[in-house]
């Protein structure tokens, strides 16, 4: 396979595999933020594990980076690992220090931005109509 074709990353049906994961989150942002490819809204992210309607997202700011308004299907825990992030939701301004988490039910508008660089660990557990 030509380089220019070859994954940067593990397939995601490599790195969901198997009945345990352990994630050293400082060194998967480490390698977040030393990888190649351009930055994107000024930030990098990766999806550390995903199944069913439970996913875990690690995100890498730059000073700047945003997240923009969006809303998910789900119950979304926004936890700030470093730096300093800011949420804004249709009822108030949030502020995230590191060690700092913001839980919000499910379809709450909000966005994210860093204004220094920032690390931020996304949970979301998505919620099934009773249809389904």
């Amino acid at each position: 396979m030509p380089s220019s074709q070859r994954r940067l990353r593990r397939a995601p049906a490599e790195r969901f595999a198997g009945p345990e994961h352990l994630f050293d989150l400082s060194a998967v942002a480490d390698g977040l933020r030393n990888e190649s490819q351009p930055v994107r809204d000024g930030h990098r992210q990766i999806t550390l594990f995903r199944r069913d309607d439970f996913a875990l997202v690690l995100f890498d700011f730059d000073a700047g980076g945003v997240l923009s308004d969006h809303a998910a299907e789900g119950y979304v825990a926004i936890q700030a690992l470093s730096g300093s992030l800011q949420v804004s939701t249709p009822t108030g301004h949030h502020v995230l220090g590191a060690g700092s988490i913001l839980v919000l039910a499910p379809s709450v508008r909000h966005d994210v931005s860093a204004s220094v660089p920032s690390r931020m660990l996304l949970t979301v557990n998505l919620v099934r109509s009773e249809d389904e």
